[in-house]
Formats: structure tokens, C-alpha cells, sequence
């Protein structure tokens, strides 16, 4: 069995991502790792190279700035890397994204398990998706909770949306006029560590505005940052005190945190369809109407 991961990046030192610590977080589960490194001016790159690990293959690309539409440019970034892999799975890790080394064994003893079993298609993560510092993490609807984050290496699978997640088309080279097939995967209790939303304001703020100028024209970045000429970690419904262990590999990207994150549950901007659905989730202890791309399997 072979093991592949694969992941992309883009000026990853100038927006804070945490990419060197997620390819180092899955490497011990790896044959190969893809990296696929779009074109930056910030040294990326060389971060990637300085690892030093034989198994990890650099392809580069070049961004099309004419793609603003629905964040696809990051689905294009995630197939290229899936259009490299060479193992029967194919482990995909997003720049902001670092896998538990305690989680490690198990998703091998999975991975080993289905291998032979052609109806898993692949494999569902839990998301911790930490909000304002390491500290205080994201439970709601608001962030997806479970992700696709292993799949066969199927050239029928890719990426789905932005980069999400992952769907089987009928016609991969015509994917944007098909809707795809959701896969059909097993849940595992393996943990997903998501930094999206913890870095210094100032960095978040330009990191946002890159990322919203892939969903719209450059007028749209323009409003958006009319309307936050700071970013202060206020967009939240509610978040909940993380009181267990982060990756080894974030040890020292944690220790560098230079500002302060003041949660305030008074402060959340819950619609009153929220706060309905959060009082079902406090009475039932789950969550109602989630959006789910996949199909769970029942082993």
C-alpha cells in the first residue's frame, strides 16, 4: 500500500499559513508528498525545500488572476495535486491544516483495513476549527465539522467547489458543467487541527483580503476592506475553550503568537435562526441541517 498526500500553497509566509508544520504533520504516514507551490515572492518555496525530505515532490504552478470565480482557482490547485499522486490513497492537507501525531496510527489502521474494499471511497476527518488564538475553537454550524480528506486515487475524483472537499464526476475534464457524485466514505475519529482563523490581526486581514479577491473582482476587495480596516476577530456566533494537546509540529508556530484574542460571548451576531438551533443542539447534543458532501458508510 502507498501512501500519497498532497497539498498547495501560495505565499504562505507572507499570510501566515502554517504550511511547513502541515506537511511535516502527515510525512510519517507518507511514501510521497505533492506539494504544489503556486507562483509566490516570499520564499515558500525555499521553506518547502529546506525541509529536506526526499519524499516530498515540488510541482509548480503559475495563477490565472483572471479566475475570480467562486473561489475555484483553490479547486484547480487541489486537482493539479491530485493529477500527481501516485499511491492508492491520496491524503490531501490544506496549508492551514496539521494532523494529530496521535492520530497517526489510526489512520493508517484504516487506510490498511479499506484497501481492498472498493465501495470506501474515502475517509471523513473531525475539525477542530480554531477561531481568534489556540485557544478557543469553533463548534457551530458556522464551520464544517467533518471534511473528506482521504480518497482513492481515482482519476474521477476532484476537488469539489473552493477546495472543500471532494466529489466523483462522470467527466473530471468537464467538472464545472457537472454536479458529481458524493463519495461514499467511512468516519474516523482522526482529528483535523484548521489555523484558518488564528494569525496576528494585521496578517489576517491581508490573508482575507486574498482570499475574497478569488471570489469577486478587485472592487469587491475594495469594499471588503472599506468595511474592516481591522480585522478584530468579532465574526462568531459562539466557541468553546480547547483544553487538550495541539500537534507537536505547531509547538513553536504557537509560541510565537504576538497578540491578545478577548472572547466575549455577549458580543456574538447570532441570528435568531441560530439561536433556535443552538438551543435545539444544547437539548439534543446535535446539530440539525448540516450540510454534508459526502455519504457515510455503515462497516
Amino acid at each position: 500500500m502507498k501512501i500519497t498526500a498532497h497539498s498547495y500553497v501560495r505565499n504562505g509566509i507572507t499570510y501566515g499559513y502554517p504550511f511547513v508544520e502541515s506537511i511535516r504533520s502527515v510525512l510519517p504516514l507518507c511514501d510521497e508528498f505533492v506539494a504544489v507551490v503556486g507562483d509566490s515572492h516570499d520564499g515558500t518555496r525555499k521553506a518547502l525545500e529546506a525541509i529536506g525530505d526526499c519524499r516530498i515532490k515540488i510541482v509548480d504552478t503559475v495563477w490565472d488572476e483572471q479566475i475570480r470565480t467562486a473561489g475555484r482557482i483553490f479547486a484547480l490547485q487541489a486537482n493539479t495535486g491530485l493529477d500527481h499522486v501516485s499511491g492508492d490513497w491520496a491524503f490531501h492537507i490544506q496549508a492551514d491544516e496539521v494532523l494529530h501525531e496521535e492520530d497517526l496510527p489510526l489512520v493508517k489502521e484504516a487506510l490498511e483495513k479499506y484497501r481492498d474494499d472498493e465501495e470506501v471511497e474515502g475517509f471523513l476527518f473531525r475539525f477542530l476549527n480554531f477561531f481568534g488564538d489556540y485557544t478557543h475553537y469553533g463548534p457551530s454550524r458556522r464551520f464544517h465539522q467533518h471534511e473528506i480528506r482521504i480518497t482513492r486515487n481515482d482519476p474521477h475524483v476532484r476537488s469539489y467547489r473552493d477546495s472543500q472537499g471532494f466529489r466523483i464526476f462522470q467527466h473530471p475534464e468537464r467538472q464545472w458543467e457537472e454536479k458529481g457524485r458524493k463519495l461514499r466514505v467511512i468516519p474516523l475519529e482522526a482529528r483535523i487541527f484548521h489555523y484558518s482563523h488564528v494569525k496576528n490581526p494585521v496578517m489576517q486581514l491581508k490573508k482575507r483580503a486574498a482570499f475574497v479577491s478569488r471570489y469577486g473582482p478587485d472592487e469587491v476587495v475594495q469594499q471588503y476592506l472599506k468595511e474592516n480596516e481591522g480585522f478584530n476577530y468579532r465574526d462568531y456566533d459562539y466557541l468553546k475553550v480547547f483544553r487538550g494537546s495541539h500537534p507537536a509540529a505547531m509547538k513553536e508556530f504557537i509560541a510565537a503568537q504576538d497578540w491578545q484574542f478577548d472572547y466575549d460571548p455577549s458580543r456574538n451576531d447570532m441570528s435568531p435562526k441560530e439561536k433556535i438551533m443552538r438551543l435545539l443542539e444544547r437539548l439534543t447534543g446535535r446539530q440539525f441541517f448540516i450540510y454534508k458532501n459526502y455519504k457515510i458508510l455503515k462497516k
